[in-house]
């Protein structure tokens, strides 16, 4: 049940069939499903782009389809388009929804690099989109809020030896904008604890966190079991080690009696922000856990967010921290 919640993105159910209604409405988008963006060890990696029919703002936003880095087109239907699709289509954003190597198959670094994929492939083909390169903004939701985050501060550098073009395209995003996003995989809910492994809150799913390379003599993968290799690991998939002072606003929206991504994660992670004077801003649901009702409310927050920060070609200097209850 968990795991199911986790892909949907939200847990409450009421909240669905109070929504049920509006997706009889037709849409204000048009829809192209199913975009290959790229692909690993043959696995296609797919987006669904939502264009809106009138008042195009000329910027692309990009919906990371994950929980609990399960990631599938599946997900992208239903509740997904009335919380998060359909709010930001109706101010004008061009919407790519980016599903990623999914769990069990594939690591939380594997699923880095699709998304990163995905970001390089949006902004190499933003005039066929009709969106401006250097103005892309990322959000999502507990494993996509990680994503998000993690896209924010820490882009993989172009491949310039690489025979694709799209390789060669940089991978930064202008702004995020995320839900109850892990930070810390090292110190998580408590200092020195991890994340997974004995007594770890993200045990159930382990299977993202079973990092693996490739022996290139034997052609296969090796799931790495050094210790200190998979610490390594770890804080590299942790975006609040790469904090810096060139990295974009970032948003975040979190429940402070969150049970599955401890609400430290995302103080700590404003603290960072607030040393390296980056813009950012801090909304704290009280007494709610992964997901409470109205949520779809707060994505309008995100809206205004990206609206203050990439509605402008000048990105906003103003860098504080705003700490708000709701």
């Amino acid at each position: 049940m968990l795991l199911r919640s986790l892909i949907t993105f939200v847990i409450n159910v009421s909240i669905v069939q109070h929504y049920a209604a509006a997706q009889a409405i037709a849409p204000s988008y048009d829809r192209v499903k199913d975009v290959i963006y790229g692909r690993s060890w043959g696995t296609s990696l797919t987006m669904d782009v939502f264009t809106p029919k009138a008042n195009r703002n000329g910027v692309g936003l990009i919906l990371v389809v994950s929980g609990g880095w399960y990631s599938s087109p599946d997900a992208i239907n239903g509740n997904m388009m009335t919380w998060f699709i359909k709010p930001m289509t109706d101010r004008g954003y061009t919407v790519f929804a980016v599903c990623h190597g999914s769990a069990p198959r594939f690591t939380i670094p594997e699923a880095i690099s699709d998304v990163n994929r995905a970001v390089r492939y949006i902004r190499y083909h933003a005039k066929d989109y009709s969106i401006d390169p250097d103005r892309l903004g990322i959000f999502g939701g507990s494993a996509g809020g990680h994503l998000s985050v993690t896209q924010g501060v820490n882009p993989l550098p172009p491949n310039e030896k690489s025979p694709d073009p799209v390789d060669k395209t940089s991978s930064a995003v202008q702004c995020v904008g995320c839900f109850f996003p892990p930070t810390d995989f090292l110190n998580y809910g408590a200092e020195g604890k991890m994340a997974v492994g004995a007594g770890g809150i993200l045990l159930p799913f382990q299977a993202s966190f079973d990092y693996r390379t490739f022996d290139d003599k034997v052609k296969k993968f090796v799931t790495v079991t050094d210790d200190q290799k998979i610490r390594e690991i770890t804080r590299n998939i942790s975006p609040l080690y790469f904090v810096d002072p060139k990295d974009p606003p970032i948003l975040v929206i979190h429940g402070d009696a969150d049970v599955l991504v401890p609400y430290e994660q995302a103080t700590r992670l404003m603290k960072k922000l607030e040393e390296a004077g980056v813009d950012h801003k801090l909304i704290t649901k009280p007494g709610a856990n992964h997901g409470w009702l109205g949520v779809e409310k707060d994505t309008l927050t995100i809206a205004d967010w990206f609206d203050a920060k990439l509605l402008k070609k000048t990105p906003a200097t103003t860098q504080a921290t705003t700490t708000e209850s709701k």
